[in-house]
């Protein structure tokens, strides 16, 4: 195989990125404007449990956002304006990334995404939420605004195995998961699933079988991380009272090109590692050098003659 024979891409990448995805629906440069709505999470107010799970962060995630403490709109267009400049001609995706999106009364929701149906500079809507806070009010809401833009729902999972949820005090379980993407198939709302290599004491096995667990469900993208340690963070607190082991950069790259050969190609990849803030990252400190990991991922592919769904079946 060639990597002009992988039908989802064009630029040379043997899966199916969420660039090929954006260009061929939109024929231009998209780019996410990441947005802080002023949610919480079941994780961290005592409903389910407090401080959240231990990696993190105390701004739920949105530490990039600039513009954190304003109101939506303006941070809308204090953030976008980065991109304006790069890309005058773009189009934006309002991505609601802070702890928990659908946490709340329908009515906060609707103020949170409303404001942005009707702009003709929008794409899509991207929401980050947790499977457990997703009433059928919500779904059916959600439901009915794709008439107007597509919606994602970002869930987080990061691992099928119920034990390493509760050392990461996740606080619901796989089979919460599952239930919750049975209940959003023929939604018409699509769903991108976040899980994360390297959370302590899993082996590359079962990082490999929260892919086989997941692959056969009803999803449409997918975000692969790395666990990253930053300052501040209940996981910066056990791995200094206990230090566990991290895996390696390399030992990353080999386990995501095996897991992107168990994805369904259509399955659009958002995501192959995160952006940590420098100034907060405790370890892995190769995680820095997002690009040169992103490359070393597709020389592998080639010198496997590998790709995203060769061993899908």
């Amino acid at each position: 195989m060639t990597e002009k024979d992988f039908p989802y891409t064009f630029n040379e990448k043997r899966y199916h990125t969420f660039n090929y995805y954006l260009k061929t629906h939109y024929r231009c440069k998209v780019s996410k404007v990441i947005l802080d709505a002023g949610f919480t999470c079941p994780n961290r107010d005592g409903t389910k449990g407090i401080g959240g799970c231990v990696f993190c962060s105390e701004k739920g995630s949105g530490d990039s956002n600039l513009s954190i403490k304003e109101d939506l709109l303006i941070q809308y267009r204090n953030n976008k304006q980065i991109m304006d400049h790069k890309w005058p001609n773009g189009m934006y995706i309002p991505y609601f990334q802070s702890f928990s999106n659908t946490y709340g009364p329908l009515k906060k929701i609707k103020e949170m995404t409303e404001p942005f149906l009707d702009m003709k500079e929008v794409a899509e809507i991207a929401i980050a939420t947790r499977c457990d806070c997703l009433s059928d009010e919500i779904v059916s809401y959600l439901s009915d605004i794709t008439t107007k833009k597509p919606v994602w729902l970002e869930i987080g999972l990061q691992t099928s195995n119920d034990h390493t949820g509760n050392i990461i005090n996740r606080q619901y379980s796989f089979q919460d998961f599952k239930n919750t993407l049975y209940r959003l198939e023929n939604t018409g709302i699509k769903v991108c699933v976040h899980v994360m290599n390297g959370l302590p004491f899993e082996s590359e096995e079962d990082m490999l079988k929260t892919i086989t667990d997941i692959r056969h469900l009803s999803f449409d993208g997918i975000k692969i991380h790395m666990l990253h340690i930053i300052k501040n963070t209940r996981l910066a607190e056990m791995h200094q009272a206990s230090p566990f082991q991290l895996i390696s950069r390399q030992q990353y790259i080999d386990l995501t090109v095996r897991q992107l050969e168990l994805l369904r190609k259509e399955v659009v990849v958002q995501r192959l590692t995160g952006d940590p803030i420098v100034n907060d990252l405790i370890e892995p400190q190769w995680l820095i050098k997002k690009t040169t990991i992103l490359n070393d991922i597709d020389k592998k592919m080639r010198q496997l003659d590998t790709w995203q769904g060769k061993f899908y079946e």
